[in-house]
Formats: structure tokens, sequence, C-alpha cells
């Protein structure tokens, strides 16, 4: 999908506006999956999340193609739309971002800090990506997607660290909300010619990428109800998906309980804060233990967004 040269260009860009972040060998966290585990730390980005990465190639490569561009506009859950007004706003331009109801708080905050005009709209993430495209023709504003070739070549940028920094890995688990970050870490992996693979994870209340990967074509489903937001997508998009098909070993779905155990585990054993989606690869792991026992293995912590009153639930939980 991507060649080396493009992910390391997209790596000049995005090391512009961040250093590289941390992988570390948790030796806690080894004990509890019986497997030597490398997390890739995104929770460390400036906006707290992987997906600043793919803001901030997207938004420098459009600036490049269209200088004229005033305003654009994305639907987002959170940490999309944070790296769309943090990267707009390093471009002179306005960004718009659309939320469904009820969104976090924080998040909410957080991308209004950055400078984004912010409309709530629809029930979910599918819901609010309508609202916006709608607004893009009304507003004439540029629709940014969640799912892009340059967004892609961003977050790749997280796998390229982590693979080069890292002992050469076995198994590298992805969490997937429309698939940037699984697709990126395939790219990078093949840009590398390495063996590891790549399994996804995603939430057994949003399964539609699993669903979609046993199939082999896209199937939707009708709620994406999970505390990971992150992860809570009801439609596949076409493009990830045929790279996921190709790429990836399997996909495994974690209950909202197993992700609430993995975020505990991961405050015990590393005292690092964790959303739901960046949970999820430790959750998948802790499921798959026996299959991975004495590997080495890679958990994209992908980030730690979480509304403070979530996240005490979490902690005080069984």
């Amino acid at each position: 999908m991507l060649s080396l040269d493009e992910i390391e260009s997209a790596a000049v860009i995005v090391q512009d506006a961040m250093p590289p972040t941390a992988q570390y060998a948790w030796p806690l966290l080894a004990l509890r999956t019986g497997c030597e585990t490398w997390v890739k730390h995104e929770n460390h980005t400036p906006t707290g999340a992987f997906k600043v990465r793919g803001g901030l190639v997207f938004m420098d490569r459009l600036k490049r193609r269209s200088p004229r561009t005033r305003g654009v506009i994305s639907a987002t859950r959170g940490n999309h739309g944070q790296s769309i007004a943090l990267a707009a706003a390093r471009n002179g331009i306005t960004a718009t971002i659309v939320v469904p109801q009820g969104n976090s708080v924080e998040k909410n905050a957080a991308m209004r800090a950055f400078g984004a005009q912010l409309i709530e709209a629809g029930h979910d993430f599918d819901a609010a990506k309508d609202a916006a495209l709608k607004l893009a023709g009304e507003r004439d504003l540029v629709m940014v997607p969640s799912f892009h070739r340059d967004l892609v070549a961003g977050v790749a940028t997280y796998a390229l660290e982590l693979f080069r920094a890292a002992p050469p890995l076995d198994t590298v688990y992805v969490p997937i909300g429309l698939g940037s970050g699984i697709c990126g870490t395939i790219a990078a992996r093949d840009a590398l010619g390495l063996k590891t693979k790549v399994v996804g994870v995603v939430s057994t209340e949003a399964p539609a990428y699993a669903l979609s990967f046993a199939a082999g074509n896209v199937v939707a489903t009708n709620s994406a109800d999970t505390m990971a937001d992150g992860m809570a997508v009801r439609g596949p998009d076409a493009e990830a998906l045929e790279v996921i098909l190709k790429g990836a070993d399997r996909i495994v779905q974690v209950s909202d309980a197993e992700i609430g155990a993995a975020m505990r585990a991961y405050y015990e054993d590393t005292h690092q804060l964790t959303e739901g989606a960046g949970a999820a690869a430790l959750a998948a792991l802790l499921q798959e233990r026996d299959r991975v026992a004495g590997q080495r293995v890679g958990l994209i912590l992908s980030g730690g967004n979480i509304d403070r009153p979530v996240y005490l639930r979490v902690l005080g939980g069984a």
C-alpha cells in the first residue's frame, strides 16, 4: 500500500511537530501475559493518541496541493478530531468537527482547545459522518475522511518507529476503529520486509471488521455500543478492509469487561492511563495468552483520552 520512502517522508512531517514516542518492554506485563511485551506509547503524543500523526500528514499535503484551502470538516468520536484541529491550526486552516450527541465531554473540550468549531449531530459516529458530509457541501468545506492514504501514511510512522526500535517482534496487536492504524502497521511491516504477524482487535459490541474479515467483504452492523469509543464503528471502509484482508493474520473480538480488565492491568503494571481502544490490544493478548506464550509481542497503546468519571468506574471494577 505504501513504500518505505512514502512512510519516511511522512515521518519527516510528523517529527517536525513531535518526537518519536517510546516503546518499552514492561516486566510486570511480561509476567501477566507470559511473553515479552513491548508497548508502543501513542498515549504520549501532543493529542494523547496516535491519530495526530495522520492529521499532520493529511493537512500538510492538502495545503501543498490546495494552498487556498480555507476550511475543513470531519466527523469523529474525539481522537481524529483533535488531530485534524491541531494540524489545521498549524497550517492556517479552520476546522469544523462533528461529533455524536453525548460524546466524551473531555474530548470535546480538547478539540475546542485546539481551535475546532464543534457541532453535535447524530446518535453515533456513522450518523455524525453523514451530517458532516452534508455540511461540507453547504459550507464549501473540504471533507476530511477517517480513512485516507495520507492518514495511513502518517500513522504508519508509529509502526516504523516500533519496528526499528524494538527487537524483532513475532506478533503485533492493533485496535481497529476505521482502520488507519492497522493498515499503517501492515504497510510499515511490508515496507521493511518483516514477518511479524499483525492481529486486529475489535469490540464484541462493534464487530463489523471481524464480521467483514470472516466474510471477505464489507459487513455493516446496526449498532456499535461499546465503552471503547475509538472502535465504535458500524460501517467498515472498503479500502481499509482490502488491506486488512491481505495483510492481517486474524481479528480478535474483546468484550467491554475484557477491555476494562486490560485498562486496570495497564495501570497496575505500568501506571499508564489508557482509553478503551488504547487497552484493547492488551485485552486481546490476554485472551490469547496461551496461543502466543513465549513470543515477543508488540501492543499498540493507541490513546489515553478518557473522561475521568468513566476511568474511575473502570478502575473501581472487580
